[in-house]
């Protein structure tokens, strides 16, 4: 059945500023002839900053409330080849329908035929770029392959209201207290623990940053992802573009900041959007959401110099944990996943038997305690002085809200955990973990942390029983006897878990995960 090339979706209001070349310019002669004033507080700069540059933006391009489809516009659609196609197609169907005349309706089928397959020529165009671009960049390989292969969930309409917003902020919120209250009550009802061992002496401290100058600065903003934030005054790709306008602004911020030890309350807030866990899920209950975080650019700003200059002292003191993998420099899933392996095969070789235990921890990066991780920087990493007074800053105050389309929920403190969707976050976390592989050494337990897929009670976090698992490898004669054990401990042993994305088995064949590969590379068709 031939139908016409033009689609009916939801529309959603949205705010939109009209910039165009010309608005640039503009921009850059009257934000760079109004210079912020030196002062001594990093709010006030950063203030005064976004009120310079809003009121710029608003002569030149003030904001219009526009509508648009729910689902957006595909990229390749912009594409001058395709547009002119579409026009062509659009043409040829308002003809037929206005003459109704079958030689018309047979031109119509040609052009939206010819339409078609242009389209599908940019589109694979345009994903054959990013390919072959990010060739080696794994991240974003697989986002493309996710972005193929999975359709883009949208929520209903009905779901979209300022109440909705306002139940999962609630929710979330909940979800946390509940947790750290658990926590403490079953902390309460045990015998006190032994005092841990004292940590190791620390020869030297961190207790100033370095001041950065330009180079650095734009050297470091260019690296960072082009995400924009609502909160944002100015959207990330405008201030990329015209950064050295404004690169004196953001430098004497960033320089305040690191001396002066505060991070600016401005940029504490973040916007959470819920996203479903699974397509297959009911999208009215509120536990099937996970909190999206975004911050504002600026802030992964200051984050990305204080996360350089953080990691250099702790390379350089070898303060991290040598086994624990996310979030580092040549410390990925894949590092993790090959060192594992390597031990497991290593030790069915010798004619041992191993007991793989799968750790995974219920919102790890949202429980964490402020006071106990503050404690661990300073006593445990070597972090003091200002330096500290800054991440004690950069924790405190904090809060989000949760926005869907143009509803906004209430804005909802955040008394504990890292932030979410931040830059310092998955350091911080790793930092806090660093008493886990002391403990498992001084009991000679061979382990692999990555992210947060380990558990420490007295440090508010709580073990996820569901997804927590165990596996034996070696002699299946002795897997059977000791899983035989295991079960009589009430801990019941599988032949397959999935670990990092990854299935093991028990004779690591990994028979069971290629077959999970292939499958999914297949379409939905060759399923059938």
């Amino acid at each position: 059945m031939w139908t016409s090339i033009h689609s009916e979706a939801r529309q959603i209001r949205y705010k939109k500023r009209q910039i165009n070349d010309m608005t640039a310019e503009l921009f850059v002669s009257k934000v760079c002839s109004a210079p912020c004033k030196p002062s001594d507080s990093v709010d006030t700069l950063l203030d005064s900053f976004n009120s310079k540059t809003a009121r710029v933006l608003d002569e030149l391009a003030p904001v219009r409330v526009k509508t648009m489809p729910c689902k957006q516009k595909a990229p390749w659609r912009n594409d001058a080849a395709v547009q002119l196609q579409k026009r062509e197609c659009r043409k040829a169907e308002h003809r037929w329908r206005k003459t109704k005349l079958h030689i018309h309706k047979e031109i119509f089928k040609d052009r939206l035929r010819d339409y078609n397959k242009i389209m599908c020529t940019c589109r694979q165009t345009y994903f054959s770029s990013i390919i072959n671009n990010n060739i080696n960049n794994s991240k974003v390989l697989f986002t493309v392959v996710d972005r193929l292969t999975n359709s883009p969930i949208y929520m209903t309409s009905e779901l979209v209201s300022t109440e909705r917003c306002n139940e999962f902020a609630k929710f979330f919120n909940t979800k946390i207290h509940n947790i750290r209250q658990a926590i403490s009550t079953s902390l309460s009802t045990k015998e006190p623990m032994c005092s841990p061992k004292p940590c190791k002496s620390i020869i030297v401290n961190m207790c100033q940053f370095s001041t950065i100058n330009e180079a650095v600065l734009i050297d470091t903003v260019s690296h960072l992802r082009s995400s924009t934030c609502s909160l944002d005054t100015l959207s990330t790709k405008f201030l990329k573009n015209d950064f050295y306008s404004i690169s004196a602004d953001i430098l004497q911020i960033v320089n305040t900041s690191l001396m002066s030890g505060v991070f600016p309350n401005a940029l504490k807030t973040a916007v959470v959007k819920p996203l479903l866990k699974k397509k297959n899920l009911d999208t009215n209950l509120l536990n099937n959401y996970r909190p999206i975080s975004n911050l504002p650019f600026i802030g992964k700003i200051i984050e990305k110099i204080v996360f350089k200059q953080v990691m250099h002292f702790l390379s350089i003191n070898n303060c991290l944990d040598q086994f624990q993998s996310g979030f580092r420099p040549n410390h990925s899933t894949e590092t993790a996943l090959i060192k594992v392996i390597n031990d497991l095969r290593l030790n069915t070789d010798s004619g041992k038997i191993s007991i793989l235990l799968l750790l995974d921890l219920s919102a790890a990066f949202d429980t964490i305690d402020h006071n106990i991780l503050i404690d661990r920087l300073e006593n445990r990493v070597g972090i003091s002085g200002t330096v500290l007074k800054w991440f004690s800053s950069y924790l405190q105050g904090r809060k989000y809200f949760v926005e869907m389309e143009n509803n906004v929920s209430e804005t909802v403190p955040v008394t504990c955990g890292v932030p979410q969707g931040s830059l310092l976050g998955p350091l911080l976390f790793n930092l806090y973990m660093i008493p886990l592989g002391e403990i498992m050494r001084d009991y000679g337990i061979s382990y692999h942390s990555y992210a947060d897929d380990t558990q420490m009670g007295q440090n508010f976090l709580q073990l996820n029983k569901d997804k927590t698992e165990i596996i034996l490898f070696g002699n299946s004669n002795e897997r059977h006897r000791l899983a035989a054990y295991l079960d009589s401990k009430s801990l019941k042993s599988k032949e397959l878990v999935c670990n990092l994305g990854v299935q093991m088995d028990s004779d690591l064949t990994f028979n069971s995960h290629v077959k999970a590969v292939t499958k999914s590379a297949l379409s939905p068709q060759e399923h059938q």
